[in-house]
């Protein structure tokens, strides 16, 4: 063995993800985020609905039969992905290569091909919903849960997702600002003449910061050795995962609350604040600038508590923050204030959902011997993404019972009220039931941490049997011996690790 390969294994038996490698991780989410958070959710449903002027009806359809393609696509591309072989791994050729077909379909959304009636907008609308969610989907797969190839103590990942969190903020506030700047106006049927140029860029733009961010990016690159599980028997695996299920039951009303937020905010500061243009980025920045602030609070709580208990007192606080939300949001500075206080909660959740996702895969390589990250996102997605259709359609549901016209400028009491309530006690209901339903995740305590540490001296082994082997050109075997595995697992029995200790946590 020569120097060189003697310095790439030492280098693994302290864990420490290169800076630069955060970083390029948390540009590459800005770019995604960005792209993202507008098509399939700040400015969409607006777009269509109140400037092509498709009804709340077809609007909502629409997204209800997206949803079903969403439950198809995305454990098909995450299985497929795990099949993937090639030099550069079996995630970075889908990032490298996606941006630009990821940028293509976002530019497509907003230059309707078929608008001559309902239907045709109907039609147009459910189409770009396809082509750009294919490409989301083969992207996000991977975005969500890179950090779990990355490294596997909680302090590194932790680390790399509040860098997620940071960069990946900046593309969700550029999605939402720009938007609201470009469509929110007095002529609820007329579009800015600025608004489709600035797509392009903003297309061209986040593709290029994507795709060169790749560069610094790398993965963990025994898996790819690992004889993978059938399609089927990988589905079957997956959803016999007891603690995967039970992180669905907590992410999916969270998803739902932070898909209003971010999807329908636009109706609200268009017809509740009523401001428009500049202005009416006010209210995005203070949501926002909570976040960004208390995202190193949340980094600095989850290695205090741990991921379950700050969870919990995140979804919590963020239930309790809406229903005052409600109480005040009927005015400018009450719904500065209301946004402001819901951005510190969900800086919690956003950091400690992706890092139970993490323990819920590392759980499941305790149960197969495989990591099967992308697996965990595509079934995640066939649970989280109906959750998008079903926030934009409750929403528009609900506001159009409490008779808003999307022809008025100006709404009447009562719709101005219908559009408050679905904005701040429909999310404030949807994470209250995250939190009753996140106590029964048992995925943490002492027994946890060792279970992790002896995962990460495996993951270090098959780490330098391929670097030891890589100059003989011969495939390697990297499966984690059957007795190695009986080691790993535990039952449910066993106290230390199933027990709800919050109450008496130290």
């Amino acid at each position: 063995m020569d120097k060189k390969t003697e310095k790439k294994i030492s280098e693994l038996e302290e864990e420490s993800v290169p800076k630069k490698t955060k970083i390029a991780f948390g540009l590459f989410g800005t770019g995604h985020s960005a792209l993202n958070g507008i098509a399939l959710g700040s400015a969409i449903t607006f777009f269509y609905n109140v400037k092509l002027g498709l009804g709340e009806d077809l609007v909502s359809l629409a997204w209800i039969i997206f949803g079903i393609w969403n439950a198809i696509n995305d454990p098909l591309f995450g299985i497929f992905q795990e099949r993937t072989h090639s030099k550069l791994g079996r995630r970075i050729p889908y990032l490298r290569y996606g941006a630009p077909l990821y940028a293509l379909t976002f530019i497509f959304c907003w230059f309707p091909v078929f608008e001559n009636s309902q239907w045709a907008k109907f039609w147009n609308l459910l189409l770009v919903l396809f082509l750009f969610d294919s490409m989301f989907t083969i992207i996000g797969l991977i975005t969500y849960t890179l950090p779990a190839e990355m490294a596997i103590t909680q302090k590194e990942r932790s680390s790399i997702v509040m860098y997620s969190t940071y960069f990946s903020a900046i593309g969700i506030l550029i999605s939402m600002v720009l938007p609201m700047i470009l469509l929110t106006d007095d002529n609820p049927d007329k579009l800015n003449p600025w608004f489709q140029p600035a797509m392009i860029i903003l297309g061209i733009s986040a593709s290029i910061l994507m795709y060169f961010s790749t560069f610094h990016i790398y993965e963990n690159k025994y898996a790819m050795f690992e004889e993978p599980l059938g399609f089927f028997e990988s589905i079957k695996e997956t959803v016999k995962n007891r603690e995967f299920l039970v992180f669905e039951s907590f992410n999916f009303p969270l998803q739902i609350a932070w898909t209003i937020l971010n999807g329908t905010i636009t109706y609200y500061v268009q017809y509740i604040l009523k401001l428009t243009g500049f202005a009416s980025s006010i209210p995005l920045v203070a949501v926002f600038a909570s976040i960004f602030a208390f995202t190193i609070f949340a980094n600095k709580m989850v290695a205090k508590y741990g991921v379950k208990r700050s969870q919990k007192y995140g979804l919590l606080a963020c239930s309790i923050n809406y229903v005052i939300f409600f109480l005040i949001g009927d005015g400018v500075v009450g719904g500065i204030i209301g946004l402001s206080l819901v951005g510190v909660p969900f800086a919690i959740t956003t950091l400690t959902s992706n890092l139970a996702m993490t323990d819920v895969i590392d759980y499941d390589e305790t149960l197969t011997g495989k990591r099967r990250e992308t697996t965990y996102a595509g079934v995640n997605a066939l649970f989280v993404k109906p959750s998008i259709s079903i926030a934009n359609a409750l929403f528009l549901t609900i506001i159009k019972a409490f008779g808003f016209n999307k022809d008025q400028s100006v709404q009447t009491a009562r719709a101005e009220f219908g559009i408050l309530f679905a904005f701040t006690v429909v999310p404030a209901i949807c994470v209250f039931l995250g939190y009753l339903a996140i106590r029964r995740f048992k995925l943490e305590g002492e027994e946890w941490k060792e279970t992790k540490e002896k995962l990460h001296r495996i993951h270090q082994e098959k780490e330098k049997k391929i670097i030891a082997e890589a100059q003989k050109g011969e495939r390697i075997q990297v499966e984690i011996p059957e007795e190695e595995l009986e080691k790993l697992r535990f039952e449910e029995e066993d106290a230390d690790l199933y027990v709800d200790d919050s109450e008496n946590h130290t």
